[in-house]
């Protein structure tokens, strides 16, 4: 029975990874075209061929990729100096004041995305709070003169959305381990003529590494896949990715979900793909800083 516990204790993990392994084997044989109970039964590879030589497919990775690569990188290094704040702060202050700050960098994390982009359009919009303020210190003529962020090919209104909801996963996700960073280490340089800033830099930064690449891998994929905020914030043409994938399961004529899985397909493809090339250089990388040191 002592054999079994961790097993059991496991149990529901791995049964949500399974129904979410089932969940992609289905989406990936509904993108070779078999779906029963549309009488498509045949396996091909013409979804596949379809979708990529359309012209807008690359417009669209495109749109996906720059929204997913800008928003990961200002979230993680906002996110790492969130995170040297709240370590910071734990030394010159009671606990209390440092659970209390950890709660409010929790909030974010927890709010839905549909609602984050209620909050941009209220916020960053030509008719929003910004743009009000904006009229009323006579910056602007007009509340029609304020920049369009939102809706744009930019996908500015996206990227702030993912920033506001990433920066502080990515605080709270490398909060623990750069926590747990003996001071000692700091002081040692601090003594030998390090400013704090290099101490962070030279100390503290390439030892959070792993745990940063970790959080960036983990944002990212989520960016590029999700589609509630380009869905809500972004432009019309080009759509993201996941959008278009969304649009086309959508469809009136229920054989375009095939089309639909296709994309979905291709997003875990470039996602993983990705993942895997970032994961080498990374691991390439630590390898070297580890001969550097020897």
């Amino acid at each position: 029975m002592k054999k079994l516990y961790p097993y059991l204790l496991l149990s529901p993990l791995i049964f949500l990874g399974a129904i979410f392994a089932l969940g992609v084997c289905n989406a990936l044989i509904q993108s070779l075209g078999y779906i029963p109970a549309f009488e498509m039964r045949e396996l091909t590879l013409d979804y596949y061929r379809a979708v990529i030589s359309d012209p807008a497919l690359f417009a669209s990775v495109k749109t996906s990729l720059h929204t997913a690569l800008v928003s990961s990188v200002i979230s993680v290094v906002a996110g790492v100096a969130i995170c040297s704040m709240l370590v910071s702060l734990r030394g010159r202050s009671s606990g209390r004041i440092f659970a209390r700050m950890t709660d409010i960098i929790r909030i974010p994390i927890l709010v839905p995305h549909t609602v984050v982009a209620f909050f941009v359009i209220i916020i960053f919009s030509q008719s929003g709070l910004l743009s009000r303020l904006m009229y009323a210190a006579g910056a602007v003529s007009s509340p029609e003169d304020f920049p369009m962020i939102l809706f744009g090919r930019d996908s500015a209104g996206v990227i702030i959305g993912y920033i506001w909801k990433e920066a502080p996963f990515v605080a709270y996700f490398v909060l623990s381990f750069m926590a747990s960073i003996d001071d000692r280490l700091g002081e040692a340089a601090r003594n030998l003529g390090a400013s704090p800033l290099q101490s962070f830099f030279h100390i503290v930064l390439p030892l959070c590494l792993p745990v940063i690449n970790k959080a960036f891998v983990m944002i990212f994929a989520f960016a590029f896949g999700a589609y509630e905020l380009p869905f809500l914030l972004g432009a019309t043409t080009p759509r993201a990715l996941p959008v278009q994938a969304y649009i086309e399961y959508m469809h009136p004529d229920l054989r375009h979900r095939a089309y639909a899985m296709a994309m979905n397909g291709i997003i875990l493809i470039i996602t993983l793909g990705i993942s895997v090339i970032y994961y080498w250089m990374t691991k390439k990388a630590e390898k070297i800083e580890g001969k550097h040191y020897e």
